[in-house]
């Protein structure tokens, strides 16, 4: 009654469902593994923002990573601002997401004559984006800057390219290496993403701290995977039953026909022959 398992049709339908089972349960699984990678990101964040502020040379020297623990961590630094060197990270967006502008990054040359970069905030493009922007004055003398400890950006991550021949003055990425070898001193690794204090203008437009509430939807599709991996062998089961079910009505059908057939060719054996004329 099964016999049709064994044809071309069915065994390559067999295949693909036995091929997508663990590749829908895989999927699931890396969605799972990426919820869980929100969450952790999540928690961290919170406790690095809650954390009381440090000394930005308590977590960074020159040419060291920023290990990833030690992200959105808030620290302050104290110097003068170097604004010679100052520079504008291009294509960024604003709070709303929407407007396109620059970052402002300016060195801060600190009292043990090591630098930072400052993160000051976000302004509008220009009309001209070859040209070096209108970017607000950093203020002058000694300043202490609070923010968030950042690691230097990086093309796999951001998904920004570090496109080469840009306008003086101007990058794509932030990276304290690429800086220290402009200013030819001591930068130290990261950046802060300054959070004070606030210009009276509101210019630049200081970043806003990252969003740690959403966990996105990595959870439901983990479960839609799974469902879909479920769903695969119990489509097969409703498939070879209707199949099943339409051949034995075939046949059914075929043997009620045979039989008629022979009744009739049975009637017409036994059947007088017609009178001569």
């Amino acid at each position: 009654m099964y016999r049709f398992l064994l044809s071309r049709q069915w065994v390559i339908l067999t295949l693909v469902g036995l091929v997508l089972i663990p590749v829908m349960i895989k999927l699931g699984y890396w969605q799972l593994h990426r919820h869980e990678h929100k969450v952790a990101q999540n928690q961290l964040i919170a406790a690095n923002l809650a954390a009381r502020p440090v000394p930005v040379t308590d977590l960074t020297a020159p040419g060291r990573a920023l290990p990833r623990d030690d992200m959105w961590r808030r620290v302050t630094a104290t110097g003068t601002y170097d604004t010679a060197h100052e520079v504008v990270v291009r294509r960024r967006t604003a709070a709303d997401e929407q407007s396109i502008g620059s970052y402002v990054l300016t060195p801060l040359r600190l009292g043990n004559g090591e630098t930072v970069l400052i993160n000051r905030g976000w302004i509008p493009a220009g009309n001209d984006l070859t040209k070096y922007p209108d970017v607000p004055p950093a203020p002058r003398g000694t300043v202490t800057v609070t923010g968030r400890m950042m690691a230097d950006e990086t093309s796999a991550e951001s998904g920004i390219k570090n496109t080469k021949g840009l306008p003086d003055r101007q990058v794509m990425l932030i990276s304290s290496a690429e800086q220290a070898k402009r200013l030819a001193r001591p930068v130290l690794g990261g950046y802060i993403e300054q959070t004070g204090p606030e210009a009276a203008d509101g210019k630049p437009e200081l970043v806003p701290a990252p969003d740690h509430d959403s966990i996105g939807p990595h959870m439901a599709y983990a479960i839609q995977w799974w469902l879909f991996a479920a769903a695969v062998p119990v489509g097969w089961f409703i498939l070879v039953r209707r199949e099943r079910r339409d051949r034995a009505a075939a046949a059914a059908e075929e043997a009620a026909a045979d039989g008629t057939d022979a009744a009739e060719q049975a009637a017409e054996a036994v059947a007088p022959a017609p009178a001569g004329p």
